[in-house]
């Protein structure tokens, strides 16, 4: 991989620009993740879907990460983090440009297709972006600038539905599903047809933003890193000896609970506004419902930095978080209505930890290996395509909307062992994670 400017070749270099441009970045991931939760409702009506068939919206999008994690390897092998950055943020352009032509045509099979591209995108923007700044600076201090990412991440995920749902005009939306019993064919297609292209105006200022985006990262001065920069004998000497990644079994394990860790994210974030509609709440109110679930995540980031590792340990959270999303899906699945909707926004609470946690767990001793688990890594967030289409499953058979939730409780489970006695597989025991910091 190119390398022109490493971490350690420059260590009194300032990590506080490196660190806006790429908060940056996750603010637009988190804008473009997040705003998911509005489209699954929105299109379900626009193109008529089923309860089932709407999740394939975060199918669409997460499977990316998982097709295209070779692919990522590769573009950052051959140009390098700060370059592949600027890539990924081009092909997401490419993603949100379909949504104009699939809005006219209001063909659902192209609107997934653009979400897979933007996923995609997404996929190369992530297996640079969480390496780079867990690189860029200490590794003492690293899940500490990861959460800073993710406040950028979830503060953009609250701002997306509310913004986008501006343009929607999602009162129409409501009163065009209502009233379909008292529309003829024709005068039904022609109501879902001017829905459908309330999507062109919006998706038309993502592709700006997206493009200048990309400009920008190509022209900044982003130190060029080269992801193995946490190869020093002295830190990772176990490395020394494996020949792949695949002999960690920590990091392997670690895959799982991001995976599992993505599906219950994307169920707390991505389902609220449609858990909300099936509660007759308009989607006029709805598109308000997911940042309470990001708020909630954004206070348990908060929280972290201010107590992790002064009272408690990174690995102590993480259970602690785990113990939280088990208790919290209990109380949806055993409550009702609004107490069971706060439930659900409550998950982001018990999620905030988890992904900045797990990174530095999986990725210790990985020495050389680094690019290739943080690959890996990334492929778990297609956990973010198959559990919340499970959820859809469900909630369109027999268990219904409410008791589909029961689906978290298992992928809880497992986040707990990971953080309990997962993350020591395969490790000697006087190899500890460090004393990270969020």
């Amino acid at each position: 991989m190119q390398s022109n400017t490493t971490a350690k070749n420059s260590p009194k270099q300032s990590t506080l620009g490196p660190m806006i441009i790429i908060g940056s970045l996750f603010f637009i991931f988190g804008f473009a993740t997040w705003l998911n939760s509005l489209l699954i409702p929105y299109l379900q009506i626009a193109c008529e879907l089923t309860e089932v068939q709407s999740y394939f919206v975060t199918f669409a999008f997460y499977i990316a990460y998982l097709v295209m994690a070779p692919v990522s390897t590769s573009v950052l092998n051959k140009y390098g983090f700060k370059q592949g950055m600027g890539i990924a943020l081009a092909v997401m352009a490419v993603g949100a440009l379909l949504f104009i032509p699939a809005a006219y045509m209001r063909e659902y099979s192209i609107f997934l297709l653009g979400l897979f591209i933007m996923g995609g995108g997404l996929a190369i923007l992530q297996t640079a972006s969480n390496p780079y700044i867990t690189i860029i600076g200490p590794v003492e201090t690293a899940a500490r600038r990861i959460s800073i990412m993710g406040i950028c991440n979830k503060l953009a995920g609250a701002i997306a539905p509310i913004l986008i749902g501006l343009f929607l005009n999602l009162d129409e939306a409501d009163k065009v599903s209502a009233q379909v019993e008292s529309m003829s064919a024709a005068e039904y297609a022609s109501a879902l047809d001017a829905v459908a292209l309330k999507v062109v105006n919006p998706y038309i200022g993502i592709v700006v933003v997206l493009v200048l985006l990309s400009i920008w990262i190509f022209n900044s001065n982003l130190p060029e890193v080269s992801g193995d920069e946490e190869e020093t004998e002295d830190h990772h000497p176990i490395s020394e000896t494996k020949t792949s990644v695949f002999q960690f079994p920590h990091v392997l394990l670690g895959v799982l609970a991001l995976f599992l860790y993505v599906g219950v994210e994307v169920i707390a974030g991505d389902t609220i506004i449609k858990y909300g509609n099936h509660l007759n709440i308009p989607l006029s109110i709805a598109k308000f419902f997911t940042a309470g679930t990001m708020a909630a995540m954004v206070a348990g980031y908060i929280v972290g930095i201010i107590i992790i590792p002064k009272y408690i340990s990174q690995s102590l959270a993480l259970k602690i978080c785990a113990i939280l999303g088990i208790a919290f899906t209990l109380g949806i699945v055993f409550t009702d209505g609004i107490t069971s909707l706060v439930f659900v926004a409550l998950l982001g609470l018990a999620n905030s930890l988890i992904w900045p946690a797990v990174w530095p767990l999986a990725l210790t001793g990985v020495g050389k290996f680094t690019s290739a688990a943080s690959g890996l890594l990334v492929m778990g967030i297609a956990g973010g395509a198959v559990i919340p289409l499970l959820y859809g499953w469900l909630a369109g058979g027999s268990m219904g909307p409410h008791q589909a939730y029961w689906i978290a409780f298992p992928c809880y489970l497992f986040i707990l062992y990971y953080g309990i006695s997962g993350h020591k597989i395969g490790l000697p025991k006087d190899v500890e994670p460090p004393k990270e910091e969020v």
